[in-house]
C-alpha cells in the first residue's frame, strides 16, 4: 500500500484547513448574461489572443497544480476517498504534463499551415489560420474532477479563448476548491468558475457560447447538444458507454489479469474508459478467476475494506444503483457492500447473460461481469450488436485476432494488451464515436478542438497570371472553359516535397523574365522597376 510520511499527512491536513478559508464571496446572478457579456468584451478586445498571454496563463495554471497539490488531493479524498497515488498520477500530474506539452508546442501549433493549390494559383498564398472560437463553456465531471475539468481548460487557453468553467456538483469539495483557487492564478476577467447544480447549469446553457465542451453521461449529453443547437454552437461531448474487453485463450493470463484488474478498479471502477465487461470462453473464465483472487490480494490485501488504495463510491444514489447490478450472474469474487461507508469490494461476476441488468447500462463501479462466448466471431458480433463503445480492449498475441477486432468493430479508441494507459499518450486523440461521444482532445487535438480553422487565400496582381485568370470572365466561351478545365484539373504532386520551395523560386525567376519580355515587346520598359530595366 502506498503510504505518505507523517509530515506529508500533517501538511495535507493543514492544506485542507487552508482551503476552507478561500470560500468565494462572489454571488453569481440568476442570469449569467452579464458574466458572459464581460467575457465576450475582453475576448473581442483581443486580450486572450497573444501567444505571450496564453503562455503566461498556462504557466499560472501549472503553478496552481504544483503549489496546491495537497489542497487538491484533500478535496478528492473528501469527495471519493481517492488514494493519494491516484490523485497525483491520474489527475494532477496528468494536467501538469498536459500543460508542459502545450508550452513546448504552442508556437509551432499556432503557425499558419500552408496548403497545395491548382496551377492558376501557383504564385498565390493559401493557408489555414487557427483562431480561437471566443467564449467557451467547459462542464467537468465528478469522477476525475481535476483532470477532466482542467485538461480541457488547458486546450481552451492554449487556443486563445476566454472560458467559463463549471465543475461537477457531485464532487462538491473539489468544485469548491477550483472556485477558490482558479481566480487566484488565472485572469479573472477572462476565466470564470461557476458552481452549482442542475438549476445553475440550465441557466448557463441558455446563454450563447462560442463552443461547449462537456464530459459526463449520455443522457445529459443529449440535453447539452439540444441547448447548443439553439445557438448553432459547436460542441464536444465526451460521454461513455460499456467498453468491452476480449480475453484470448492464448494470452499470458497472469500479466493480462494484472493489467485488467488495475484498469477496472482504479478509482473504484468509476472511470469512463474502465473495461466494463469481459468476453472470453468458459475455460478462460475459470483461469481468470483463480488468478484474479491472488492478484486482488496483492493489490488490496486480505480485506480490501481496510486498504487505503481503494476509492469509495461517490454518493448513496450511485451506491444503491451499483448494489442492484450485483444481482446479475453469480458472484465469484467480492460482493461485499457497506452502505454507510459507500464501500463496495472489487467484485467479479461470472456466467452473466446479455439480458442481465448489469449489461443494460454502463457500470461505472467496481463490478466486472464476465460474459462467456465461444470464439472471436461471436465476440465481435456481441460488440457490434451494441452501441459503439468509448474504448475497446483486446488481449491477444495473435496478430490476426487483433486485426479482426480493429477492422470489424468501431470504437472511440482501441488498446491492445493493456487498459487505460492509452490516455497517457497525448499524441493520440481521445474521444468517442456514436453514442460514446463526439469530438476529441488531448495534446494537439485539444488545441485544434478549441481552434477554428480559417481558410485564407491571398492573391497577387501578376499581369501574366491575370491574363490566364481572365478566362473565367464573361462573355463565356467553350474555348475558355476548356482551357480553365485543364488549368484547374487536380493532379498528384509531381515534384518531391523537398524541391517545392526550389520550384517556386525557379518559377518566380521565369515569371520575372516573361514579365520583362512582355514589357519590352510592348515598348513599356520605362514602367518596369529599376532592377528589371
Amino acid at each position: 500500500m502506498y503510504e505518505k510520511s507523517k509530515g506529508a499527512e500533517e501538511k495535507q491536513r493543514t492544506a485542507g484547513e487552508l482551503s476552507t478559508q478561500y470560500i468565494s464571496k462572489i454571488k453569481m446572478p440568476s442570469s449569467y448574461t452579464e458574466v458572459i457579456d464581460k467575457l465576450q468584451t475582453k475576448f473581442k478586445q483581443g486580450v486572450t489572443k497573444p501567444l505571450d498571454y496564453r503562455t503566461q496563463q498556462l504557466k499560472a495554471l501549472y503553478r496552481l497544480c504544483k503549489e496546491n497539490e495537497d489542497v487538491l488531493v484533500k478535496a478528492m479524498r473528501d469527495d471519493l476517498n481517492k488514494p493519494y497515488f491516484e490523485s497525483v498520477i491520474c489527475e494532477i500530474e496528468f494536467v501538469r504534463n498536459d500543460i508542459r506539452g502545450m508550452l513546448i508546442n504552442l508556437e509551432k501549433w499556432a503557425q499558419q499551415e500552408y496548403t497545395s493549390k491548382h496551377i492558376l494559383l501557383t504564385f498565390d498564398s493559401s493557408y489555414i489560420q487557427r483562431e480561437p472560437y471566443g467564449v467557451v463553456l467547459i462542464i467537468g465531471t465528478w469522477n476525475y474532477p481535476i483532470q477532466m475539468t482542467l485538461s480541457p481548460l488547458v486546450g481552451a487557453i492554449a487556443a486563445g479563448n476566454a472560458a467559463v468553467v463549471k465543475p461537477s456538483e457531485i464532487s462538491p469539495a473539489t468544485a469548491r476548491v477550483l472556485e477558490e483557487l482558479l481566480p487566484l492564478y488565472l485572469d479573472k476577467d477572462c476565466y470564470k468558475v461557476i458552481n452549482g447544480g442542475v438549476v445553475e447549469t440550465t441557466e448557463l446553457l441558455k446563454e450563447k457560447f462560442d463552443y461547449i465542451f462537456y464530459t459526463g453521461c449520455s443522457s445529459v449529453g443529449k440535453i447539452i447538444r439540444d441547448a447548443a443547437n439553439e445557438h448553432l454552437t459547436p460542441c464536444t461531448l465526451e460521454l461513455g458507454g460499456k467498453s468491452p474487453l476480449f480475453l484470448d485463450n492464448e494470452v499470458d493470463i497472469e500479466v493480462a489479469c494484472r493489467r485488467i484488474l488495475w484498469g477496472k478498479f482504479i478509482n473504484s471502477g468509476q472511470t469512463c474508459v474502465a473495461p466494463d465487461y469481459i468476453l472470453c470462453t468458459e475455460e478462460r473464465q475459470e483461469e481468470f478467476i483463480q488468478v484474479a483472487k491472488t492478484i486482488l490480494k496483492e493489490f488490496f490485501g486480505e480485506n480490501p475494506h481496510n486498504s487505503g488504495d481503494l476509492a469509495r463510491i461517490v454518493n448513496k444514489k450511485h451506491f444503491k444503483r451499483l448494489h442492484k447490478l450485483m444481482a446479475s450472474g453469480s458472484v465469484a469474487i467480492g460482493g461485499v457492500c457497506v452502505e454507510e461507508e459507500l464501500y463496495i469490494s472489487p467484485t467479479v461476476l461470472i456466467n452473466v447473460k446479455a439480458s442481465d441488468t448489469v449489461m443494460q447500462e454502463e457500470i461505472f463501479g467496481p463490478i466486472l461481469p464476465i460474459v462467456p462466448i465461444a470464439d472471436v466471431d461471436e465476440a465481435i458480433r456481441f460488440i457490434n450488436d451494441r452501441d459503439k463503445p468509448l474504448c475497446l480492449y483486446v488481449f491477444s498475441n495473435n496478430k490476426n485476432v487483433v486485426k479482426q477486432f480493429l477492422n470489424n468493430t468501431s470504437s472511440g479508441s482501441c488498446c491492445v494488451n493493456d487498459t487505460v494507459v492509452h490516455l497517457s499518450v497525448d499524441s493520440l486523440p481521445f474521444g468517442g464515436v456514436g453514442g460514446s461521444g463526439m469530438g476529441r482532445y488531448h495534446g494537439k487535438f485539444s488545441f485544434d478542438t478549441f481552434s477554428h480553422k480559417k481558410a485564407v487565400l491571398i492573391r497577387n496582381f501578376i499581369p501574366l497570371l491575370e491574363k490566364l485568370g481572365a478566362l473565367r470572365y464573361p462573355p463565356y466561351t467553350d474555348k475558355n472553359m476548356e482551357k480553365l478545365l485543364v488549368l484547374m484539373k487536380k493532379r498528384s504532386n509531381f515534384f518531391p516535397k523537398i524541391s517545392y520551395y526550389t520550384l517556386v523560386f525557379l518559377l518566380g525567376i521565369i515569371t520575372a523574365v516573361v514579365v520583362r519580355l512582355t514589357f519590352v515587346a510592348s515598348g513599356l520598359t520605362k514602367y518596369l522597376p529599376h532592377p528589371f530595366q
